[in-house]
């Protein structure tokens, strides 16, 4: 599998874990310093920073995440033991545009360290 299919499966892998709240799948694509990073999150003015265990906590509790969503990969910028890459996603309630930092970690895989997104809820008529 060349690099680009890692990085696309690790990315993969994070929103089929946050798809189906599967924290273990979770926790094997995150990096141990993963944040997430938000502005406007949840309604709540100003920018969010989540940790790991708090983003799997909340996972685990079902305040966020348990939702099947289409995702389109728009586009992987990989640098040697670092990559970005933005994602597109629709779930029934929000459009996500997201922004993943990946690193090549120790043990050789490819972790997510950083997800800068934006959500905006659907318009309901």
């Amino acid at each position: 599998m060349t690099n680009r299919e890692k990085i696309n499966q690790a990315i993969i892998n994070f929103v089929k874990g946050g798809d189906t709240s599967n924290v273990e799948l979770l926790d094997k694509v995150l990096h141990n310093d993963f944040r997430v990073t938000n502005n406007g999150f949840m309604g709540i003015p100003g920018v969010t920073i989540i940790d790991k265990q708090k983003y799997l906590s909340n996972i685990k509790e079902g305040v966020f995440g348990g939702l099947p969503r289409k995702m389109i990969v728009e586009n992987i910028d990989e640098s040697g033991a670092i990559a970005m890459v933005k994602i597109r996603l629709e779930s029934s309630e929000n459009h996500f545009i997201s922004y993943n930092s990946l690193v090549l970690d120790i043990d050789d895989k490819w972790k997510i360290i950083n997800n800068l997104a934006i959500v905006e809820p659907k318009i309901k008529f």
